[in-house]
């Protein structure tokens, strides 16, 4: 085995530069047909420093790795939380539904960019929820501290593309997380306040991680109110406050709402030792949508309705003016546009396999990856995108309305980060996070 640090130097150069053309529709043959003879993996809580690469390498033997980094990570996040940001390793994962996991306990975006600029509260602390919504003590969970403040207050998508509204006319949520590593930079750089990142007066540099030690990882998660034609047994769901944000939307009015939701989509951003760009893994309910030129095989999916003769065209964000507040709008009709490749599937396939023998009927197995995105040319001193592969990767649920392969226009992870800025202007490290600071 080697790490990151060593593997790229042993890559071809012109091998390295076909990356820039690399779509998650190429083949990745390295794991294909391997399934058979390969043993399950293993399921672990130990959240991965590093990910770990086997020669001979190439491209697709680096997707490969990459991708199994990606699981392991989503594992150990996901394994039942003991206490804030610690594996509770007396279970497994899966054996206790919707019980709090690892990355639920981490410091949320509301949590740490309070008006005016205030002082977050520190790590395992937070602040209560607004005051529309109640402070009962909510019979939920493991009455792990966070869990009765838990409040999902945003309903567009990144850049205000569009909310995506599932097939009960419902707004999905989002909400955006941080480890202890990289909250603790911003809280001891003062850059949760634009006069913090004033003083700061330079770019921002989260910590890596080592061969030993968990770098920075900030979380995006998406999650859908559970109503009719949804099963609850096929998610991981929890308990929240979802909160309409009179911020958010012209003419919304603060109201919320005691629900419970499910994981719809989870994207992964771990900046790991020897990649500036960070690694980018995302995955998805499998429920979610059908993909553009494969069979659609499936009686009810999340944000799909097939054989539908009135719906939206697909892919297409609701018409303004947009209100989660709304009893019912008409529901996004949602199609994936790049195909998850064989050797995905593949590895996806072993690891539900995995999960389902730890765990028989673990609601795990109902979610899988959908690729990776990591840097070929991770130290490239004239591309600071490092030549990403795959070139472009979306999420259904996160990046509905920006799928495709058009360069500067299509979701592309590295792409669309290395834009990123404080409010100062200064480069904040491939995280709009930072942006919201007042």
């Amino acid at each position: 085995m080697k790490n990151s640090t060593l593997l790229f130097s042993a890559l071809p150069a012109a091998l390295l530069l076909s990356a820039c053309n690399t779509t998650a529709t190429e083949s990745k043959p390295a794991a294909a047909g391997q399934l058979a003879a390969t043993p399950l993996p293993v399921i672990s809580p130990v959240l991965p420093a590093d990910a770990q690469f086997h020669e001979p390498f190439s491209l697709e033997s680096l997707q490969h790795d990459f991708d199994v980094f990606s699981w392991e990570s989503f594992v150990a996040l996901n394994w039942p939380a003991a206490s804030v940001g610690v594996a509770d390793t007396s279970v497994n994962i899966g054996q206790k539904p919707g019980a709090v996991t690892v990355w639920q306990t981490y410091k949320e975006s509301r949590d740490i960019f309070l008006p005016d600029g205030a002082t977050p509260p520190p790590w395992g602390k937070d602040l209560p929820p607004p005051s529309v919504c109640g402070d009962q003590d909510l019979p939920v969970l493991n009455q792990i501290a966070k869990v009765p403040n838990n409040v999902l207050d945003e309903s567009a998508e990144p850049f205000q593309t569009g909310p995506l509204v599932d097939q009960n006319g419902q707004y999905t949520r989002f909400e955006i997380l941080t480890n202890d590593v990289m909250f603790n930079y911003i809280a001891e750089k003062n850059l949760y306040s634009k006069s913090g990142q004033e003083a700061f007066g330079k770019k921002a540099d989260f910590p890596f991680g080592t061969d030993s030690q968990v770098g920075s990882i900030m979380l995006k998660a998406s999650w859908k109110v559970l109503g009719k034609n949804d099963n609850p047994e096929k998610f991981h769901t929890t308990r929240a406050y979802v909160y309409d944000n009179p911020d958010e939307h012209a003419g919304v009015k603060a109201a919320c709402k005691l629900q419970t939701v499910g994981l719809v989509g989870f994207h992964i951003g771990t900046k790991l030792k020897g990649n500036p760009q960070w690694i980018w893994s995302t995955f998805e309910h499998v429920d979610n949508a059908p993909t553009q030129g494969e069979a659609i095989n499936k009686k009810h999916y999340n944000y799909y309705k097939p054989n539908c003769t009135d719906c939206a065209a697909v892919n297409t964000p609701p018409p303004r003016p947009w209100n989660p507040g709304n009893p019912y709008t008409q529901p996004s009709q949602v199609m994936r546009v790049i195909a998850l490749d064989k050797p995905t599937k593949e590895l996806n396939a072993s690891y539900q396999a995995a999960l389902e023998k730890l765990v028989p009927g673990s609601v795990w197995v109902n979610y899988e990856l959908i690729s990776t995105q990591w840097p070929t040319k991770a130290g490239s001193k004239t591309d600071p995108t490092g030549a990403p592969a795959p070139a472009f990767l979306a999420n259904t649920t996160l990046e509905t309305y920006i799928q495709g392969t058009v360069r500067q226009t299509s979701s592309s992870c590295i792409q669309c980060h290395n834009n990123a800025t404080m409010t100062s202007g200064k480069f904040s490290d491939f995280t709009y996070l930072l942006q919201r600071a007042q």
